[in-house]
């Protein structure tokens, strides 16, 4: 009879197998998905994970999808290596639009190179300003920072979908909730001629990079480690709890901003109230794929951004709902959850040695 049994110490092999085997579960499953739902596996197979990136057009559309992500995931990591748990990425990447868009709305005519830059200000300030909302309260209150930026997610969503109703609402729109076109100097310039893929992406690269110096090489990021693998012991040492719970909540509210600014002035060019795609609630599973390390990260993001697509193709070549994509993603957090059990537990015969 099996039981489970601690380990002595973590298994370090199993941290790395841990999302390779959530991923091959997931296919699996993935399979058994598509036969209950009377699809031949084999075609839903490729149709889900084969056709979104069979030539350029489709890559280029794989990174823009996992751009957010990227963006997203980075900024979480940093928190979440510190038990800050900072769930309302997707408020703040709502906010980060907002701002940016507000930005974008006001130099409308201006034709100057300074606009898109003080458009990325503008996100990052807008999403960390949001973010800062739960750290006070977590800091000043000590309330509980999972539930209060879960909740300002819907209070962000709610303040979108009032501008692009009212104040922001473009007369000349059909009536449809969305602001004005942003004039081409609050646009991201594209990568790939014939592509929506954007410079948002080199971005995310760039943050990708930053961020991994920041956790691996820097001393503040390893305070923050500390605090969230030995609470006791960052306190023995003097490292502030009140710092590390700002610079988590910060840091992910300001790249989930910058990941709303890039929606809006990528491949949207605009501000309406359906901005909120999810990217935030999402973002959460692709920062435990990459073990909240940039590197991986990177690949997490990719692996999600297929989902969405696989979704897509999905409702349109399978007629099968695009919300399946959300079961492929729950799969892969079910999965990765179970496996991630045996980084710190094993399996042993009941009475074996």
């Amino acid at each position: 009879m099996l039981k489970l049994e601690a380990r002595p110490e973590p298994s370090k092999l199993m941290a790395y197998l841990s999302p390779l085997l959530a991923v091959a579960l997931t296919l699996i499953g993935g399979l058994m998905v598509f036969s209950a739902l009377g699809t031949d596996p084999l075609e839903g197979f490729r149709v889900f994970f084969l056709n979104p990136v069979k030539d350029t057009y489709g890559i280029s559309e794989l990174l823009l999808k996992a751009t957010p992500l990227m963006l997203c995931a980075v900024g979480l990591a940093v928190g979440f290596r510190a038990n800050v748990w900072n769930i309302g990425a997707e408020g703040q990447y709502v906010m980060g639009a907002v701002a940016a868009s507000g930005l974008a709305l006001y130099f409308i005519d201006s034709e100057s190179a300074m606009v898109l830059p003080a458009m990325v200000l503008a996100g990052a300030i807008g999403g960390a300003l949001w973010a800062a909302i739960p750290a006070f309260l977590r800091t000043r209150f000590n309330a509980n920072e999972i539930l209060t930026s879960l909740m300002l997610v819907y209070i962000a969503q709610l303040a979108v979908s009032w501008l692009a109703h009212g104040p922001w609402k473009d007369p000349e729109g059909f009536n449809f909730p969305q602001t004005k076109m942003f004039a081409d100097s609050a646009l991201l310039p594209m990568l790939i001629e014939g592509t929506r893929l954007n410079f948002a992406f080199v971005i995310a690269l760039g943050l990708l990079t930053v961020g991994y110096v920041f956790m691996q090489r820097s001393f503040l990021g390893f305070q923050m480690r500390v605090a969230g693998q030995a609470d006791a012991a960052a306190r023995y040492a003097g490292f502030s709890a009140t710092r590390t719970i700002w610079i988590g909540m910060l840091a992910g509210g300001a790249t989930a901003g910058i990941a709303g600014m890039a929606e809006v002035s990528g491949p949207m060019g605009q501000l309406t109230e359906h901005v909120s795609n999810n990217y935030g609630f999402a973002a959460i599973i692709v920062a435990f794929i990459g073990r909240l390390n940039p590197v991986g990260i990177f690949f997490g993001s990719l692996l999600m951004a297929l989902l969405y697509l696989g979704g897509e193709q999905a409702q349109q070549y399978l007629n099968l709902p695009s919300s399946i994509s959300k079961v492929f993603q729950g799969m892969l957090l079910f999965f990765l959850l179970g496996a991630d059990v045996f980084i710190h537990y094993r399996l042993r015969l009941k009475g074996g040695k």
